[in-house]
């Protein structure tokens, strides 16, 4: 990605990081997250336009909580900090934080104390921000005017327009927040000057170059698993080095109905890519017998994914002849939030192993390219278009790597993945009929294998197992909330699941949010 202009986002361990470094892209400024433990020296050798110190669950005053080195505010480098790193901003510039006996969580009310204030340049002079703290700063650092207040937070933001430092107790990157996108803007354009010139339109340039950088007269494989992240990730690397890339399509038997065929007719005919199919069913399903913990089902399906990959490869270079050369590379779809989720940085926690990310095992034979290791899924998207795949690709719902295997609660086999097949593709039918697609980030179907429940079916008594419907909404998988689908398409599913997959005598609906819930079950 174009280092001309970047913000680094320091995490102290937010949950909110990730979605700050993607509302500074929707800014047209490139943004990358980087650990609170990287020093001041690490941090400058990225050039950075400006920083944000992200919030964080710790308090300021806690043994060992994550500190800002003041060191950081001596390079001439713009500062934005939110909640904690606000909080961590004023402690090390001299100003105090205290414990105030109280906190504010959720929506509150905002006053705007100085009309002039270049910060809060385009918000009224009373609105709702949403807020997360129980600290709180008592006097801004010297230098810094004092620019708003809460009930709870008598110093809520402040700034220091000359060394273009500012900073908000609040949340500006939620949609709760009210105009928060617009003081982010603020910040970047207003104080820090970052032109704001990013667009998704530089990635395919940047990429390709890299990518032939990276493989040279390389032999590389893609896995395609039907979704939009492989399926980007191979275009992005075909255009890169044509005929030196060899597509993989391993069927794991772990696929919704109709995917294979996906596959094997819509992407090839969108690009023509060499695409060689392996049927490796039977092997999944022995390997994964009898396993029920979710993380040892990533770890074996990533790990016998990786030996297909390499006896695929073996058979490209058999194919070629004497003249065929080793495969070097692998390409793998790893997004930006997998990167992250899966402790891609120091302090990160580890959500998920992930299937592109965690579950590699230790004696890869393959040099991974990720050429969307930066992106988030949105971006994806628009790459995807850039580069002519079609929309129905493009904009396939989510599906993860692992496949039904995680979305199966207990032990997995053939009969439980039909019974899962026929339900989840039941739900996407009447989805799609009802055209809500669109409306829709992703629509997990879960089956609880492990747990029975009574039921009447054909006037006898049943004890069948429970489906699980789990459609959410979302902008990038950070953040989601449960789907208000109409009642009447939630009464069809569940109706034609119980009446035609005989399995089945319970459909429940998961109206948790992420956070706390996650996207998938396991």
């Amino acid at each position: 990605m174009s280092e001309d202009q970047k913000v680094l986002v320091i995490d102290f361990g937010a949950q909110y990081a990730q979605l700050i470094a993607r509302r500074v892209r929707e800014a047209q400024v490139f943004s990358e997250v980087v650990p609170h433990t990287a020093s001041v020296e690490e941090l400058m050798a990225h050039r950075p336009s400006a920083i944000i110190l992200s919030g964080g669950p710790a308090s300021v005053y806690a043994e060992n909580a994550p500190q800002v080195d003041p060191a950081l505010f001596d390079q001439g480098v713009p500062v934005f900090g939110i909640c904690y790193g606000f909080q961590a901003m004023a402690a090390a510039l001299g100003g105090e934080v205290a414990r105030t006996g109280g906190s504010e969580y959720g929506r509150t009310p905002l006053e705007v104390l100085r009309t002039e204030s270049r910060l809060l340049e385009h918000q009224p002079p009373e609105s709702n921000v949403w807020m997360s703290h129980g600290d709180a700063v008592t006097a801004a650092p010297a230098g810094f005017t004092v620019t708003s207040s809460t009930p709870g937070a008598p110093v809520a933001s402040f700034e220091d327009v000359d060394r273009r430092f500012a900073g908000v107790q609040f949340h500006p990157e939620v949609i709760h927040t009210e105009g928060g996108q617009k003081l982010l803007r603020q910040f970047l354009h207003g104080i820090a000057g970052i032109e704001g010139e990013w667009t998704t339109d530089n990635v395919i340039a940047e990429q390709v170059a890299a990518i032939r950088a990276q493989v040279g007269s390389g032999k590389v494989v893609c896995g395609l698993s039907g979704g939009v992240d492989s399926a980007v990730a191979a275009a992005l690397v075909q255009r890169a080095v044509g005929d030196q890339l060899t597509c993989v399509f391993v069927d794991h038997g772990l696929l919704r109905k109709g995917e294979a065929e996906q596959v094997e007719q819509d992407f090839v005919a969108a690009t023509g890519v060499d695409l060689k199919v392996v049927n490796a069913q039977e092997r999944f399903l022995t390997a994964l017998a009898g396993v029920s913990d979710p993380e040892q089902k990533r770890k074996i399906i990533g790990r016998e994914f990786i030996r297909v990959f390499e006896q695929a490869a073996r058979e490209v270079v058999a194919d070629a002849g004497e003249s065929g050369q080793e495969v070097e590379f692998l390409v793998q779809g790893t997004l930006y939030p997998d990167v992250v989720e899966s402790g891609g940085g120091t302090g990160a926690a580890n959500i998920k192993s992930h299937h592109n990310v965690g579950g590699l095992p230790d004696d890869l034979q393959f040099k991974l390219v990720e050429p969307l290791r930066l992106l988030f899924k949105d971006e994806v998207r628009s790459v995807g278009l850039q580069l002519g795949l079609p929309p129905e690709i493009v904009f396939r719902h989510p599906f993860p790597g692992p496949g039904l295997a995680i979305r199966i609660v207990g032990a997995i086999d053939a009969e439980r993945l039909q019974v899962l097949r026929d339900a989840d593709a039941i739900a996407r039918e009447e989805l799609t009929a009802a055209g809500l697609d669109g409306d829709v980030w992703q629509f997990p179907v879960v089956l609880l294998a492990d747990v029975r429940s009574v039921g009447v079916q054909g006037d006898g008594r049943t004890y069948g197992h429970p489906i699980v419907l789990r459609p959410v909404s979302s902008e990038d998988a950070m953040t989601a909330d449960w789907s208000r689908l109409p009642y009447e398409l939630l009464a069809r599913i569940s109706t034609r699941i119980t009446n035609e997959v005989p399995e089945v005598n319970r459909v429940t609906l998961d109206i948790t949010s992420k956070p706390p819930g996650t996207i998938e079950w396991e």
